[in-house]
C-alpha cells in the first residue's frame, strides 16, 4: 500500500520498517520483532496434566491450521485418543473444520475436547458433531487421566467426573457427570519447560461479577483462587527454574480479592519478578495502591472500562460508575504504570447518545493505549439473553451472530460505523491516546531507553504514518503529514536510515 500510495513523490521508497535511532553505539531499527516467544498457558499445563499421569502425548499447534493454507498432517500412529483444546475457538464454524480435519486424518481414534467453548457449548456440540465422543468440562488436573485410565481398562465411565460422554440409551443420546472442582491451592502449578523470559499464570478459577456481556464464570461457576503466599512461591520458582523475569497474569481479574491484593503487596517487592494483569476500575481507589503495586514489580494494567455511560454500564451489570473509571484513568496517567483501557460499542441498550459519552472522553480526555471493539454476541450462554426481550435483542444470522444483531438502541452496523468514526477520530485529534492493536508485533517499549510517555508520543506518530493513505486521499497532503510526523519523531531521536543501513539485530528490552 505505500509504495502505491507514495510512487512518484518525494517520499518514494519510504517504509516504516526503516524507521530507526541510536542508541549506545549502535542503530536499532524502531520496529523490532519480538525476539521471544511466551509458552502457550493451555499447553504447558495440558503438558504437566499428562506428564504426572504417566501418558506420552504428541503435540501437534492448532495455529498450523490456521496460519496456512495446507497445513502439515496429522501423523498417523497407534493412538489412545486426541485431545483438542478449545479455549481459542470461538464459533461452530471454526470447531467443525477441526473436527473434520481430525476425523478425515484419524477416524477411529476416540476425540476428547475440553476448554472453553465445549464447556459452554457441551450439549450442542454433542448434538451436532456426532465425530466428538468425550467433551471434558471444567477442570481436567483429575478428570482427563481418571478418563484416559477408564478408556484404556474398558471400565465404567460414570465415576469420571466433568465428563460429558456418549449414551445411545439415553433420551439425550448422551450423559453428564458429576461435576467437581479442583483444588488450586493443593495442585502443584504447572511449569513450562525450558528458560522462557515471559510465563503466563493462572492465579484464580471462574469469576465473582457478573458482567451480562460475560460467559466466563458460567464456565467454571464456583469462583477459586490461589493465595498469595501460594501465587509468590510460584512466581520464585519460575524465576530459578525457568529464568523468568516477567509474569502475565491471564485471570479475568487478578487484584481481587482485596485481602489477597493487600498480601501480595507485602510478598511480591522482594520476589523481584516484573508482572502484569487484568484489574478493575474500582479496585484502583488511592495514589498509595499505584505506588503499591509499582513497588511491587507489577509494570502494566489492562482495564476493561467498557463505556463512560452510566446508563451502558447499568445494562451490562459491570458495578463500575463512570467516576469509578474516571478516578482510576487520572490514578493511572498521573502514576508510573503502563496500563490499556478497553471499550466496546454497541452493547445491548445503548443509544448513540450513550457511547457519545465513550467518544468524547477518548477524543478529548484520555491518553495512554486503549482499545475500542464491536460488541459481539459470541454465544447463547451470555448472561445479557435475560434481557432479550427488555432491549429487544435479536440476531439476525444465527451462522454469524457476531455481526448480525440489533437491539433497542441501535443495531450492529451503526455500532461499526461509530467504533471506527472515534477511532479515527481520536487519531486525529488527541495526541496522547494510542490504539493498542499493533504493537503486539513488536518489542515493547520501541525506545526503551526514554520514558512512557514519549513512547506514547512515538507510537503516535507511527500509527499517524501508517494510517496516512486512509486519512489523506489526496498524496500531497498526505506526504505533509508523513513528513510532519517524521519532525516529531526526530524531537526523540528517531530517524529515516537508508536503504543499504546496517542495523544491529541484539535486543534492546526495557525490564
Amino acid at each position: 500500500m505505500a509504495a502505491e500510495y507514495l510512487a512518484g513523490t518525494a517520499l518514494e521508497g519510504f517504509r516504516l520498517g526503516r524507521l530507526a535511532f541510536h542508541h549506545q553505539g549502535d542503530d536499532y531499527p524502531l520496529l523490532r520483532p519480538r525476539y521471544y516467544n511466551v509458552p502457550h498457558l493451555t499447553t504447558f499445563t495440558l503438558e504437566r496434566i499428562l506428564e504426572r499421569a504417566g501418558v506420552t502425548a504428541e503435540h501437534y499447534d492448532t495455529t498450523q491450521l490456521w496460519d496456512t493454507e495446507t497445513p502439515p498432517p496429522l501423523r498417523h500412529g497407534a493412538y489412545d485418543a486426541v485431545l483438542l483444546s478449545t479455549s481459542f475457538i470461538w464459533s461452530d464454524r471454526d470447531l467443525q473444520r477441526v473436527v473434520d480435519w481430525i476425523g478425515s486424518a484419524l477416524p477411529d481414534v476416540p476425540l476428547i475436547l475440553g476448554g472453553q467453548y465445549s464447556n459452554l457449548k457441551y450439549a450442542s456440540i454433542m448434538r451436532s458433531m456426532p465425530r466428538v465422543d468425550f467433551i471434558v468440562r471444567g477442570d481436567g488436573e483429575e478428570a482427563l487421566p481418571t478418563l484416559l485410565t477408564a478408556l484404556r481398562k474398558g471400565t465404567d465411565l460414570g465415576a469420571v467426573p466433568n465428563l460429558v460422554y456418549r449414551e445411545p440409551r439415553d433420551l439425550m443420546g448422551y450423559r453428564v457427570n458429576h461435576f467437581a472442582y479442583l483444588d488450586l491451592e493443593g495442585y502443584p502449578s504447572p511449569h513450562p519447560n525450558g528458560k522462557w523470559r515471559v510465563i503466563p499464570y493462572e492465579s484464580m478459577r471462574g469469576c465473582p461479577f457478573s458482567c451480562k456481556f460475560c460467559s466466563f464464570p458460567a464456565a467454571s461457576p464456583k469462583w477459586r483462587y490461589k493465595s498469595a503466599t501460594k501465587i509468590r512461591d510460584d512466581w520464585a520458582s519460575y524465576a530459578e527454574i525457568n529464568n523468568a523475569t516477567y509474569i502475565s497474569a491471564m485471570d479475568s481479574t487478578f487484584t481481587v480479592p482485596p485481602t489477597r491484593l493487600r498480601e501480595l503487596m507485602k510478598l511480591l517487592p522482594d520476589v523481584g519478578v516484573g508482572w502484569e494483569a487484568y484489574s478493575r476500575a474500582n479496585v484502583l481507589k488511592t495514589p498509595e495502591l499505584i505506588d503499591q503495586l509499582a513497588a511491587s514489580h507489577c509494570q502494566f494494567l489492562s482495564i476493561g472500562f467498557e463505556s463512560m455511560s452510566d446508563s451502558t454500564l447499568k445494562h451490562m451489570n459491570k458495578k463500575v460508575t463512570r467516576n469509578d473509571n474516571l478516578r482510576a484513568f487520572r490514578l493511572l496517567t498521573e502514576g508510573g504504570l503502563g496500563y490499556r483501557c478497553s471499550f466496546m460499542a454497541g452493547y445491548p441498550g445503548e443509544t448513540p447518545d450513550d457511547f457519545a459519552l465513550t467518544r468524547d472522553f477518548l477524543a478529548n480526555e484520555y491518553a495512554g493505549h486503549f482499545m475500542l471493539s464491536v460488541f459481539s454476541i459470541s454465544d447463547e450462554t451470555m448472561p445479557l439473553w435475560e434481557d432479550r426481550e427488555r432491549l429487544k435483542i435479536e440476531v439476525h444470522d444465527p451462522d454469524n451472530p457476531d455481526y448480525s444483531w440489533s437491539h433497542i438502541g441501535m443495531d450492529v452496523h451503526e455500532a461499526r460505523r461509530l467504533n471506527h468514526d472515534t477511532l479515527d477520530l481520536v487519531r486525529h485529534t488527541n495526541d496522547r491516546a494510542v490504539l493498542r492493536l499493533w504493537q503486539a508485533e513488536y518489542q515493547h517499549l520501541l525506545m526503551p531507553q526514554l520514558g512512557r510517555w514519549e513512547n506514547i508520543a512515538v507510537e503516535k506518530a507511527v500509527e499517524r504514518i501508517g494510517m496516512t493513505p486512509k486519512d489523506f486521499r489526496d498524496v500531497d497532503r498526505g506526504v505533509a503529514n508523513i513528513r510532519t510526523q517524521l519532525d516529531t519523531l526526530a524531537k526523540y531521536g528517531v530517524f529515516v536510515a537508508g536503504p543499504e543501513a546496517r542495523m544491529t539485530d541484539r535486543p534492546l528490552f526495557h525490564q
